[in-house]
């Protein structure tokens, strides 16, 4: 089975303790994917188990032209955001607690719209 979160992937910031007052945008960005991605969760009665598949689909740049788009669709995204942060900020936001996951699978592509998608074993 799988459950398509369609929410732009973001990474989980290095944060500080200045974060709790200083609101820079991208901490105040990732609170944001955290609490929306939290809703799609409970919308579809997601919660991660022990083991975990993601697909992480970035959206292309609108600066690209329309011939680089074409041939970038669905390649692997080997770009910043890095995929060990990507992978943090999901299991982060749904868990509170995710010393139990043993076992984790990531992958991010290029797409036109951002998504993420989970591969459950049910």
């Amino acid at each position: 089975m799988r459950i398509d979160f369609n929410i732009n992937p973001c990474p989980k910031p290095r944060m500080t303790r200045a974060d709790k007052w200083k609101k820079r945008p991208i901490v105040l960005k990732y609170w944001s994917f955290c609490n929306e991605l939290q809703l799609l969760a409970n919308k579809y009665k997601y919660k991660p188990g022990e083991v975990v598949d993601l697909i992480f689909y970035i959206p292309m740049p609108k600066s690209w032209s329309k011939k680089k788009k074409l041939s970038m669709l669905g390649k692997p995204h080997k770009a910043k955001p890095d995929i060990d942060n990507l992978a943090k900020a999901f299991l982060d936001a749904l868990l509170h607690e995710d010393s139990y996951v043993y076992s984790l699978s990531a992958e991010k592509y290029w797409s036109d719209k951002g998504s993420i998608m989970v591969i459950t074993g049910d």
